[in-house]
C-alpha cells in the first residue's frame, strides 16, 4: 500500500484558497469588522448597544452573535466588564466594513 503523496500542487493553490471554508460567515465578518473599526476610531471597544444601533437589530440578536463569535474563538470578553471585546484576528483577516442602510424618522417633503 502506498503512502499518500505530500507534495503541493502549486498550480491549484489559488483554487484551494478559493474553495477553503472561511472561519466565519459574512454576517459574523461584518460584526468583527464593526468591532475592529469602532475600537480603532473610538479607542475603546463597542458596547452591545453600539452594535445594535449600527446593525438595526434587537439586543438578543447582538448578544447571540457576540456569544457565537466568542465560542468560535474570534473574540474574547472579560466577564462582567463592559466594553471588553477584543478581536482575535490579524488586520488582514478582518473583512471591510460595509455601510448599513440608514433609517431616518424624519419625513420626506
Amino acid at each position: 500500500m502506498m503512502a499518500p503523496s505530500r507534495t503541493i500542487d502549486h498550480g491549484n493553490a489559488l483554487l484551494s484558497i478559493l474553495t477553503s471554508k472561511p472561519r466565519f460567515t459574512e454576517k459574523q465578518g461584518q460584526y468583527l469588522a464593526f468591532i475592529y473599526t469602532f475600537t480603532l476610531v473610538n479607542r475603546r471597544p463597542p458596547a452591545e448597544a453600539d452594535m445594535q444601533a449600527f446593525f438595526s437589530v434587537t439586543p438578543p440578536s447582538v448578544h447571540r452573535m457576540v456569544v457565537e463569535l466568542e465560542k468560535l474563538g474570534l473574540i474574547r470578553r472579560a466577564p462582567r466588564q463592559a466594553r471588553s471585546i477584543e478581536v482575535y484576528l490579524s488586520d488582514d483577516e478582518i473583512p471591510r466594513l460595509r455601510p448599513q442602510p440608514f433609517h431616518s424618522s424624519a419625513s420626506r417633503y
